[in-house]
């Protein structure tokens, strides 16, 4: 294997576009990050304590997971105070402390905002299920039994089953698209619209630069509540939700208003960033529907890499396609992993071409148009953890084993050190971490130059370097179909990116110019060997 580097520090990104175009933000997903107090749970005086490592990475920016007040029934993602720091990460003081030590590593400060559903211990839906009569009786998606006494309809839960539950205080059901304990806001009322943006200004007043709007289409139904139509001949599944066409219990069309108003209060904090989280059968169009024009959001964060099983020339070209930069299209945002998906570097790849493969999929995803998202851990090449059932702590992997690989193995704490914690902090760690994770942790790569950490760092440094990476347009190139071929160009430069992501070796479309960047073995003849991939200035 052979991989070669060149950077020319007399390139830098062009600085006309906004800081959050072409960004790479780094995914801290703040349970397993770092641990200060020795609970076993990560918190935010143990990230404060290693945001340099994130910013020696070259990262814009960091993404941090909910740390708000909850009781965990879906580890935050389930919020009892939108403005409430839990316990358990800390204090509002330690969260103002995390956003003045990134900002002084020249770090923006993204984080999770949940809007479409809250905690059943949130104090608004204590009162909305008090009874049918008070302020916010109409906070929460409600609604009478048919007559036999069953749910209103079909709708069926993303972790399993039907997504209403019945309360004998109001005797009624009240929906909910995840876990019965994440009641459904009702996002079309206007009270609720107004205590959310208040949400938003309170985190805008304390410093942090922008937001990820987590499940963003989901916060509006249908209010006739339609049935789902079935999806014809499904394949296998393992949830009741996979056997429905989702087009009434989310997508409604007034989400897009909602969005506007949630764009112009960011809009009135300068230098503020908004990425929408779009998933489902119609997250392409709500995609660009979500980020047309200037009054809606920055950038939506796509799925298509996240739900790919395989990593191929196809796959990319139609996000290629999908994605070609016309007047009023929005700014994509791209993640291979998240704290929902299983790490791509055991999706895609068998243990004997994952090294290399990581490589070459952290150069594809430094060179795609769009913003980078990278999930912790990504940067060491960590495949999915080995995670065994009396451990697991996700409730979509408990209810499906063994049929889904489930969330945990994607959670696991970051190692640091090769130490049997890998140096998360704590003996008992909320997840066991995987043994095999422990001889790629920070402290053992940082030493070895030619590790994914230190690969990881220069093709974030490529992507700064060349406008046409950052920022630039994008052009797939005729070829041979077996090769990802592609331009991009900004500033009168043009970059051709080259990636052969299978076994055989392809030929390559003839090109003059200077090597940036070869993974994995050089181009010889005209033709890029397997499992590599080569990045040319052209000209």
């Amino acid at each position: 294997m052979s991989t070669q580097t060149t950077l020319r520090p007399d390139s830098p990104a062009s600085t006309a576009e906004p800081w959050w175009k072409g960004a790479v933000i780094y995914q801290l997903y703040i349970r397993s990050f770092a641990d200060s107090n020795g609970d076993g749970i990560g918190d935010l005086a143990g990230a404060t304590a290693r945001l340099d490592h994130i910013a020696r990475l070259g990262c814009d920016g960091v993404w941090v997971t909910p740390f708000y007040t909850s009781p965990m029934k879906d580890f935050g993602y389930d919020v009892a105070d939108y403005q409430g720091v839990d316990p358990i990460f800390g204090t509002i003081d330690d969260f103002d402390a995390f956003v003045t030590r990134a900002h002084a590593l020249g770090l923006k400060v993204l984080i999770d905002l949940v809007f479409s559903h809250s905690s059943d211990q949130h104090p608004w839906f204590r009162e909305s299920r008090s009874s049918r009569h008070n302020s916010k009786a109409d906070w929460y998606v409600w609604a009478d039994p048919k007559a036999d006494g069953s749910p209103p309809n079909n709708w069926q839960s993303v972790f399993g089953g039907p997504s209403w539950t019945w309360d004998a205080r109001r005797e009624q059901y009240y929906h909910h698209n995840f876990l019965k304990d994440q009641p459904q806001l009702n996002g079309h009322h206007p009270a609720v619209q107004k205590a959310l943006l208040d949400a938003a200004r309170f985190w805008l007043d304390r410093g942090v630069d922008g937001f990820r709007l987590d499940a963003l289409n989901f916060t509006m139904h249908d209010p006739a509540l339609t049935d789902n139509p079935p999806v014809a001949n499904p394949e296998k599944r393992t949830r009741p939700f996979d056997f429905q066409h989702h087009i009434h219990n989310q997508s409604h069309s007034d989400v897009v208003k909602f969005i506007e108003r949630i764009q112009a209060l960011l809009d009135s904090y300068p230098g503020r960033f908004s990425l929408a989280e779009v998933g489902g059968e119609q997250a392409s169009s709500e995609m660009k529907t979500y980020t047309a024009g200037e009054g809606r959001l920055n950038s939506a964060y796509g799925f298509d890499y996240l739900y790919a099983d395989r990593l191929t020339p196809d796959v990319v070209r139609d996000t290629i396609r999908n994605w070609p930069g016309g007047a009023g299209e929005g700014w994509p945002s791209w993640a291979f992993s998240n704290h929902d998906a299983p790490r791509f570097a055991s999706r895609w790849w068998e243990a004997d071409t994952r090294p290399q493969m990581v490589r070459v999929a952290m150069l594809l995803l430094m060179c795609l148009r769009g913003n980078a998202i990278l999930y912790q851990g990504e940067e060491l090449g960590l495949p999915q953890a080995n995670i065994p059932f009396e451990k697991l702590r996700d409730p979509e992997a408990i209810a499906n084993w063994p049929q889904t690989l489930g969330r945990d193995g994607a959670r696991s704490p970051l190692p640091w050190t090769e130490a049997p914690d890998g140096g998360f902090g704590s003996a008992d760690p909320w997840l066991p971490v995987d043994p095999a994770h422990l001889a790629l942790s920070v402290e053992s790569q940082e030493d070895d130059p030619s590790s994914i950490l230190h690969w990881t760092r220069r093709m974030i440094a490529l992507r700064h370097a060349e406008p046409a990476l950052r920022c630039g347009t994008i052009r797939l190139v005729d070829c041979d179909p077996r090769l990802l071929a592609f331009e991009r160009a900004a500033d009168g430069q043009v970059v051709l990116c080259l990636f052969n992501l299978g076994d055989e070796a392809v030929p390559v479309p003839s090109a003059s110019g200077q090597a940036l960047v070869t993974a994995g073995e050089p181009i010889v003849d005209g033709v890029l060997p397997p499992h590599s991939a080569a990045i040319i200035r052209k000209g």
